[in-house]
């Protein structure tokens, strides 16, 4: 008889101590689901965050906002032109595209966007349209 008083309280203890534990919760699990939290989602970085190193978005931003193109065009959110945004959603960041969207930034250029015309810039040199037309692209 003391043996089974003896195993009573040890199952009792054992009892008690699960759920001090944390064993007692209403909670179930799974067989071979960890009990850690998951993991916080990665946040989402915007372009400019993304790109603050890179030296083709940082000379580009620095040339865009020296130049009138505020004027017309804004990151998110149409004015006159497209955002650079809905640019950068158009048009893949390769050599062809840099090269032509450059060309139709220092020749002006109409129909792509709508009938407003984009007015040339004959004054801003081939390289500099490169470096902008780098920006807006990266802005994806």
């Amino acid at each position: 008889m003391k043996l089974n008083k003896h195993v009573s309280l040890a199952i009792l203890a054992a009892g008690m101590m699960t759920f001090a534990c944390g064993g007692g919760g209403n909670e179930t699990q799974k067989s071979g689901e960890s009990t850690t939290a998951p993991a916080p989602a990665e946040e989402k970085q915007t372009p400019g965050e993304k790109n603050k190193d890179n030296p083709d978005f940082v000379k580009g931003l620095a040339l865009v906002k020296e130049n009138d193109c505020p004027s017309c065009h804004m990151v998110e959110r149409k004015i006159v032109g497209p955002s650079y945004a809905e640019v950068a959603d158009k048009y893949e960041y390769n050599d062809e595209n840099v090269e032509t969207l450059a060309s139709r930034v220092i020749a002006g250029n109409v129909g792509e966007w709508g009938e407003i015309p984009m007015p040339a810039h004959p004054n801003l040199s081939k390289e500099d349209a490169e470096q902008m037309v780098k920006y807006v692209l990266l802005l994806k």
